[in-house]
């Protein structure tokens, strides 16, 4: 094998790539990345059994061929080239890879490329298309509320499904870790109808996000019951998914809480910010005090002291006390892409229907604390 490529495209892909690897690996291949260049493009590809990305970049092939090389090693050399230098790749009879840039010369240990463990997606029966853009849209505004609980297995990804009962048909992204729920949909894309709810890891979906970032094309996606696959802009990432059932999480979305606050996102959010900054690391609890057209936000801790701050919302129902944590309030507030947030209370123990005025197709459940 030998190609020549220019160092920017190189490091782009092997970014890409490379994040997949886990640093600690006991199967030595796993490190890897598996390289393979025909046909005028070289392609790359790295899997921790889980997940696979491949990342196909233009290129001039001057022999064809394949090998892998350690994966973060790669991409540590092609990070520190000079920008805009050519680098040549070539495997020597020794099982080497030689990378070659203007005076600098590196040889890597290279592992053979039938050893690379290759990943079946097998028949994807269903398949659609998202603008990439709204695919972003859906990870970001629910990521937060992936759980980190290991013990909760199906509760660490987003849980994906089309809704077609009563109102329009949506495609809806739900994440939830017990203290909090994000649930966004969007508009059913056609051949989406009738697809498995699906639990997609958390792993995959923070590669995924990066991988979408700046893409403006469609993002084609396929699912079946064990298995989904993206594809987009020479990328074509392939998870396993998680083998679960998402609870049901209709049941805690609150229908008749009547108590509505509505105030300003921004000014609600760094007022929340400035006020736990007296609280614990631990519980980080800051008291809503509401009464008409007033909020207080007010944090007490026996060691370092207290904090309140007023500002005005627009609220008319009886007075209420409830407590949260601050981080879910700022992770909550965070999603909101309108100027105004609406609050949706019951009482102090029951969940809050939080939503955006600007985006209808979100909304946000929070848990409350005893305060």
């Amino acid at each position: 094998m030998k190609i020549t490529i220019e160092r920017g495209a190189l490091l782009k892909s092997l970014n890409h790539v490379q994040s997949v690897v886990e640093r600690r690996n006991t199967i030595p291949i796993l490190s890897n990345v598996l390289i393979k260049a025909e046909d005028g493009q070289l392609s790359l590809t790295a899997t921790d059994l889980d997940i696979e990305v491949v990342e196909a970049t233009d290129t001039d092939v001057a022999q064809a061929g394949a090998t892998t090389a350690p994966a973060h090693t790669l991409y540590d050399i092609v990070r520190k080239l000079p920008e805009g230098a050519q680098v040549e790749l070539a495997t020597q009879d020794e099982g080497r890879l030689q990378l070659t840039a203007g005076r600098s010369r590196f040889a890597l240990q290279a592992l053979p490329q039938e050893d690379f463990p290759t990943m079946t997606a097998g028949s994807l029966p269903h398949r659609f298309e998202l603008p990439a853009e709204h695919m972003r849209r859906l990870i970001d505004k629910t990521r937060f509320a992936i759980s980190t609980e290991e013990t909760r297995y199906y509760l660490n990804g987003i849980y994906l499904h089309a809704v077609e009962d009563g109102k329009a048909p949506s495609l809806r992204a739900v994440a939830t870790d017990g203290h909090r729920l994000a649930q966004v949909d969007h508009d059913l894309p056609d051949g989406a109808s009738g697809m498995p709810g699906v639990i997609v890891p958390r792993k995959t979906v923070l590669e995924l996000q990066k991988l979408l970032e700046g893409d403006t094309g469609n993002v084609s996606i396929g699912v079946s019951e064990t298995k989904i696959r993206f594809e987009f802009g020479g990328v074509v990432l392939t998870s396993k998914l998680i083998d679960g059932t998402f609870p049901d999480y209709g049941r805690v979305i609150p229908a008749d809480n009547d108590k509505m606050m509505e105030v300003d996102g921004k000014s609600f959010a760094e007022a929340v910010d400035r006020v736990s900054t007296i609280s614990t690391e631990k519980s980080r609890a800051v008291k809503l005090n509401l009464e008409e057209g007033r909020l207080t936000l007010s944090v007490t801790n026996p060691d370092s002291g207290s904090a309140t701050e007023e500002i005005s919302v627009s609220y008319s129902a009886s007075p209420i006390e409830i407590g949260f944590n601050a981080r879910y309030l700022l992770d909550i507030t965070g999603q909101l892409d309108g100027e105004q947030a609406v609050f949706a209370f019951a009482d102090s123990g029951s969940p809050t229907l939080v939503k955006d005025t600007e985006d209808a197709m979100a909304i946000y459940v929070l848990m409350p604390m005893r305060v």
